[in-house]
């Protein structure tokens, strides 16, 4: 760790959190802002919805999420209630002043009340609060990026709420006369939900803020474009390079969300390295991410599930393999990695890599294992492939014509077995199926090689399907390592599967997620929440957390591949070798060490991870009551 990080998350945080927190101040409401609330866009989203339950305990009726109110997501997880006493009049004054706020519950486990903003009927004063942000806080926001516009329009909006949220709560609450100590406490979330923190002059109000940065934009674009990006942050210039990928606006946002919050977090060691060279500012403390593990917890029955997961799976393959040649499934293995597509970040290309050279070490120690690695991600496609389409229609029908074969055989052995008759299975199909068998099976042949992508692609070039293609990975049926891209997040909507993303995780052997920046990272988180053994990377902040605070991780199913101060090609040979050690463990090694993974997934839940967040939240109050020094601000 360097000097920040120990100072920001020193070794026994988590235990010293756990221990500091304490109840929450009845003089205090906490509002969590940020753009994801009831508005799916990546992975802020899940930190919010799985957090909810432990924020609600704590603060009961006194917590309150808010977001901008999106029509077409807030139908789906927004329930519509009136607000009532100080709330309600915090509402009313925004009506008065021509801003529509929703009033309800986040229809998420632990049901948190919600404020969603109608902040579209704010863009006509989009110029006049631009030149409040330049004049006052040197933010230029005229270029007309309509992700940037939401944003200052948004902004605007929160910051007329807070404003009616200290006036009602602080000021004009009954028996509660001005100056008796209440306070609102706002925590913004990334730099999309938080201009209002600079816009606020928090020091003459009520307001106690904290920023939680979950990336910076600097960092998230320098790393998608070039290597290297950690060994080279000392030496980055922020606001050039900022400019040089055009996000001058965004990168002066989070520099101001910065500087004004009383508290900055950050979700990782790693990012707050990032943090202290891009936005000037060293966090005062970690928030790292947990999971509500409850939602993922099986018990005993996890293992069952585990089977009957990997059976979907096997009709996925048969469905998309067996047409051109067949394997067995009882000695295959599944593989995969999924995320946003950001093939470099997200390391898609040291999986590719690493799959090569597996194909070729498994073709050389003869082990007999088959490796089904697949890639899942998100990219504009014209549709799925038509002909994996028809197979996987053709093994749909040569599935029912099995099972009522299956059925009249079923029967009619039961009865001459009775009987004491002897037994040809053949004379108890009846010839109409038989023929129908036959049929089906010749109509799932196919003379072409099993394709790794399972849709039809927008033009332009794919750099993963280029990647395989260079790598010669090519699904022939003597390479022991077969790939299948597939551009679409797995949902039960999908032909293909018919199955939900977590059950398709459940069924999997291993998850593999190498990233090159991953401020926190999910994925292997939710590996963990399920039983399923994974792989991180020191350059993710999951991994770095998990390196800091669980030595003994490789031993019960969570492995690292060390990328930082390593080539691509030196991370490729190590990860190489953690597969093939992997592909040598027996089905029984892989059940002991599932249980062991699954035995593990509660010391990353909200319950023991969310003591963070309420120590900065006291911090926080603290501070802006002028009971601790406030932090040094650049």
């Amino acid at each position: 760790m360097s000097d920040a990080e120990q100072a920001a998350w020193p070794a026994d945080a988590p235990a010293r959190a756990a221990a500091e927190a304490r109840p929450a101040s009845p003089r205090a409401v906490l509002f969590e802002i940020a753009w994801e609330v009831c508005n799916q866009v990546g992975g802020i989203y899940q930190v919010l919805r799985s957090k909810a339950p432990t924020m609600v305990e704590r603060w009961h009726h006194r917590y309150c999420l808010v977001g901008p109110w999106v029509p077409g997501t807030a139908t789906l997880e927004f329930e519509p209630l009136r607000p009532a006493g100080w709330l309600g009049r915090a509402v009313q004054q925004l009506g008065e002043q021509g801003l529509i706020a929703h009033h309800g519950r986040w229809l998420v486990t632990g049901r948190p009340r919600v404020i969603l903003l109608e902040h579209e009927g704010l863009r006509p004063r989009l110029d006049e609060i631009r030149l409040r942000l330049r004049e006052r806080h040197g933010i230029e926001t005229w270029s007309h990026d309509p992700l940037v516009e939401d944003v200052i329009a948004f902004g605007e909006a929160v910051r007329l709420f807070l404003e009616a949220a200290c006036d009602q709560w602080c000021t004009n609450a009954p028996g509660s006369p001005r100056g008796a100590g209440r306070r609102v406490l706002a925590h913004f979330h990334e730099w999309l939900g938080s201009l209002a923190l600079p816009m606020l002059g928090a020091d003459e109000r009520p307001l106690a803020t904290v920023f939680t940065t979950h990336a910076t934009q600097v960092g998230r674009f320098v790393a998608s474009s070039e290597a290297d990006f950690y060994e080279r942050l000392s030496s980055i210039d922020p606001a050039g390079e900022a400019d040089r990928y055009g996000i001058r606006a965004q990168h002066q946002i989070e520099c101001a969300c910065a500087r004004h919050a009383h508290l900055l977090t950050t979700v990782s060691p790693i990012t707050a390295e990032e943090c202290t060279r891009v936005l000037g500012r060293t966090p005062d403390a970690l928030t790292p991410n947990g999971l509500n593990v409850d939602r993922y917890d099986l018990g005993p029955d996890f293992q069952t599930f585990h089977g009957r997961n990997k059976e979907e799976i096997h009709h996925f393959v048969m469905g998309h393999f067996f047409p051109s040649y067949s394997f067995d499934l009882d000695k295959t293995l599944y593989f995969f990695t999924s995320g946003r597509f950001e093939p470099r970040n997200k390391g898609f290309d040291l999986c590719l890599e690493t799959m090569a050279r597996l194909n070729t070490e498994l073709r050389a120690t003869r082990l007999g294992t088959t490796v089904v690695f697949f890639i899942v991600t998100s990219r504009p496609t014209r549709s799925l492939d038509p002909l994996a389409l028809h197979a996987r229609g053709v093994l749909d029908e040569l599935l029912a014509v099995s099972q009522r074969i299956a059925e009249e055989v079923a029967e009619r052995l039961f009865r001459r077995g009775a009987a004491g008759g002897r037994v040809r299975l053949d004379d108890l199909v009846d010839e109409y199926w038989l023929l129908r068998f036959r049929r089906t099976q010749h109509a799932l042949k196919s003379q072409r090689l099993p394709p790794v992508v399972t849709h039809v692609i927008e033009d332009g070039g794919d750099p993963i399907l280029e990647h395989i293609r260079h790598l010669g990975l090519r699904n022939a049926a003597r390479d022991p390592v077969k790939v299948v891209y597939h551009p679409e997040f797995i949902s039960p909507v999908n032909p293909l599967w018919g199955i939900e993303y977590d059950q398709f995780v459940r069924g999997c052997h291993l998850g593999i997620f190498p990233s090159a920046y991953e401020p926190w990272g999910y994925t292997p988180l939710e590996c963990v929440a399920m039983g399923v053994p994974a792989i991180s990377s020191d350059l993710a902040g999951f991994g770095r957390y998990v390196a800091e605070f669980h030595p003994d991780h490789a031993r019960w199913g969570l492995d690292l591949v060390q990328r930082r101060g390593r080539s691509f090609h030196e991370a490729a040979a190590q990860l190489t070798a953690k597969l093939v050690e992997y592909c040598r463990l027996d089905r029984r090694e892989r059940i002991a060490l599932r249980n062991q993974v699954q035995s593990r997934a509660w010391e990353f839940d909200w319950s023991r991870l969310g003591a963070a967040y309420h120590a900065v939240h006291d911090k926080a109050l603290d501070l802006a009551d002028g009971t601790l020094g406030l932090p040094s601000r650049p």
